[in-house]
């Protein structure tokens, strides 16, 4: 929704992709126009808006208040890429209305609704992968520091970030430990951000980028392999799969440390059942992760505590 003003007042994107202007507000037959839709029925819902204070009434019209302007991409809070429904965020949110398909399965509601899966729709549509790496890199924006102090992250000379995104995490502990190399795998355009993110930390010396997928192999002989908001993206079958990988490479003395919520620790209601509705996946109890980790031989030998929303699990390859 685009609120416009003749005037020269600060301009935003809202959620929807159009401009927000603050000023003396702009006539809904303005708006009409601007967003092609129609008149009378936009009015209605600009009348809903201003009942519950996004927008308010002017003597020319409607313009954004400022409890709305947080659904601006300037506000910076990462609400453009979880409510636009042209992002990964708002899309999926929208599978929700298939919810009694997946209590009813236990699968994913994304692909009956969208006909593919969410990760197929990544692979087919790029602005969707844009859109759903910066969502990614939002979520951790705030605890990166939380998860680099909360760690011991220098036992470990060599750590591999696996499905890493667009760097941030593993560029943080980097910084923090100048003998550390670090190597990230992810998607070829995930990758290419994550080049990019190094090098501006100045650890691109020490940080090495694979363009590929956690289902394949990874760069083996790291002494940590790091799986960050990962597994609770995906069943037990394909989280099976990609633990396979990191046992694989790590053998025989690496580390595989997972970082994500814990369900009955730090796992909310909300998110735990999105997980399910758009992937298929959960919040796993700490129970659960043994469960998964013991075919590969792998032991639970810590759980950190890293910040109000994120645990750290250390597994270890088990004696053989």
């Amino acid at each position: 929704m685009g609120l416009r003003d003749e005037a020269p007042a600060q301009a935003h994107q809202c959620a929807s992709g159009h401009r927000v202007m603050l000023g003396d507000g702009a006539s809904v037959d303005e708006l009409a126009v601007e967003l092609s839709v129609a008149p009378v029925a936009l009015e209605l819902l600009l009348d809903h808006l201003a009942t519950v204070g996004i927008v308010e009434r002017t003597a020319t019209g409607y313009r954004t208040t400022e409890f709305g302007t947080n659904l601006c991409a300037g506000a910076d809070n990462g609400l453009i890429d979880l409510l636009h429904l042209n992002t990964a965020g708002g899309r999926a949110e929208l599978a929700f209305v298939e919810l009694a398909h997946s209590i009813t399965t236990g699968r994913a509601a994304y692909s009956r609704r969208y006909g593919q899966d969410f990760w197929a729709d990544l692979a087919e549509y790029p602005h969707l992968r844009a859109s759903f790496d910066r969502q990614m890199t939002y979520r951790f924006r705030e605890q990166i520091p939380r998860i680099v102090a909360g760690f011991d992250w220098s036992r470990f000379s060599t750590l591999v970030d696996v499905g890493g995104g667009r760097g941030g995490v593993l560029a943080a502990i980097l910084t923090a430990h100048p003998r550390m190399h670090g190597h990230l795998v992810d998607l070829a355009p995930t990758a290419d951000a994550a080049r990019r993110t190094f090098r501006a930390h100045a650890v691109d010396e020490r940080a090495r980028v694979t363009a590929g997928s956690f289902f394949d192999p990874l760069p083996p002989g790291a002494e940590a392999y790091l799986l960050s908001d990962i597994l609770h993206d995906w069943d037990d079958e394909q989280a099976d799969r990609i633990l396979r990988r990191c046992v694989e490479a790590a053998q025989p003395a690496g580390r595989v440390l997972v970082i994500e919520p814990v369900g009955g620790m730090h796992a909310a209601s909300a998110f735990n059942l999105a997980m399910l509705v758009m992937y298929g996946g959960r919040e796993r109890r700490i129970d659960e992760f043994r469960a998964l980790a013991a075919p590969h031989g792998l032991t639970l030998d810590t759980v950190t505590d890293l910040t109000d929303q994120r645990c750290l699990l250390e597994f270890r390859l088990a004696d053989r």
